[in-house]
């Protein structure tokens, strides 16, 4: 999590964020002590990150998106813009998580009436990425190694990829992404509901 500057420019997308994350817990009717209790993060965490103090790390939205039973992809694609059919590469919303040494492009994203959804990610060697629970069971997912290796565990099952290997499975718990190194990890995933 990284504070926001003070009088500094914010993001546009963290802003829209924010905004979202205080809607979600109030269209459930959530205190921040509930939201707190359902997610395991603090009140006080909660709080900066839907006033817009913070910028939430990977690891707070996947909690939150759990909590909300929501992808990240899901999440993300409710603060950005329409998307068009055609999505250019310059077009495309980048979210980068620097303390995790992880950055997200969404290639394709989610759209009225569309199923799947292609991501673009990157890994830095060391960056080491823990998700307690998938933010939609069943989710099936399909990673196509880019670039560099990375290890995947899903549930119990480690997997070591490398360019051009892919890894299918469906999310009904724990998953971790490591990347040793000694370079960059790239790798594209599809996301299907």
């Amino acid at each position: 999590m990284r504070d926001v500057a003070e009088g500094g420019q914010r993001d546009p997308v963290d802003v829209r964020l924010a905004a979202r994350l205080a809607g979600l817990r109030a269209e459930r009717g959530w205190s921040l002590d509930e939201l707190a209790r359902r997610s395991g993060v603090s009140r006080s965490t909660l709080s900066r990150a839907e006033r817009g103090e913070i910028s939430p790390t990977t690891s707070l939205l996947g909690k939150l998106c759990a909590v909300h039973g929501r992808t990240m992809s899901q999440l993300l694609g409710e603060v950005e813009e329409e998307p068009a059919e055609l999505v250019r590469a310059a077009d495309q919303t980048v979210w980068t998580d620097e303390s995790a040494g992880f950055v997200r492009r969404s290639v394709s994203p989610p759209g009225t009436g569309l199923r799947a959804e292609i991501v673009e990610s990157r890994l830095a060697p060391g960056a080491d990425l823990a998700y307690e629970a998938p933010p939609v069971p069943g989710m099936e997912q399909h990673i196509w190694m880019l670039d560099g290796t990375v290890e995947i565990t899903v549930g119990d099952a480690t997997h070591v990829l490398r360019a051009g290997d892919c890894l299918r499975f469906r999310l009904r718990g724990a998953t971790r992404f490591r990347c040793a190194g000694p370079q960059e990890a790239r790798y594209a995933v599809v996301v299907l509901p």
